[in-house]
């Protein structure tokens, strides 16, 4: 198990939200608060050694927000290029610091836990086990955790896709399927 404090979470908060509408949904409100305001909860409640969020701009309203809560924030003005974009800015960042591991988590899945992100943190591995990410069902995604020697290989990653690939190389920690649901669409929220 690697100790919180050696850990940078990155919290992915740049895409484009093309299928939720014209209101950004991460701002949008569930169960009284906005979305990414639950994923922030969640990576708080862990006490990482370092709180990044990836953001589309500095000075936007997800910024704002996640400043306030002690995020910092990293713009990616480019999130059309993709998921990959997010994660290379974010572990760009984390790779700068002492940290031993970059825990990525994704703003729209409200869900997830603490315990969840325990969890992932207690299979890691530096050496034997430098990917662990969840799955439900046939599955795999974040929150994952992806050790230093494995930062320059993300770096290099394009797409939408992110480290979908790595996650399949790495351990798995088993979620309910409902645990991992990430909202996209406004209808989604009342299914969450």
């Amino acid at each position: 198990m690697i100790e919180p404090e050696n850990v940078a979470a990155v919290l992915l908060a740049a895409g484009r939200s093309l299928r939720f509408g014209e209101e950004d949904k991460l701002l949008a409100h569930l169960r009284g608060v906005p979305l990414v305001a639950h994923a922030a909860r969640a990576i708080e409640s862990v006490s990482p050694g370092r709180k990044i969020a990836i953001c589309p701009d500095t000075a936007g309203p997800v910024a704002a927000l996640l400043a306030a809560r002690g995020f910092e924030i990293v713009a990616n003005g480019e999130a059309e290029r993709g998921l990959s974009q997010s994660l290379a800015r974010g572990i760009a960042v984390a790779g700068a610091a002492r940290h031993e591991a970059a825990l990525i988590c994704l703003a729209d899945m409200p869900n997830v836990t603490p315990d969840h992100l325990r969890a992932v943190m207690a299979r890691f591995h530096p050496v034997t086990v430098p990917v662990v990410g969840s799955i439900a069902g046939e599955n795999c995604s974040p929150p994952a955790l992806f050790g230093r020697s494995l930062f320059a290989r993300i770096a290099l990653l394009e797409g939408d896709k992110g480290a979908k690939a790595m996650l399949a190389e790495g351990d798995l920690v088993q979620a309910p399927e409902d645990l991992l649901v990430d909202v996209d669409r406004p209808g989604d929220l009342a299914a969450v």
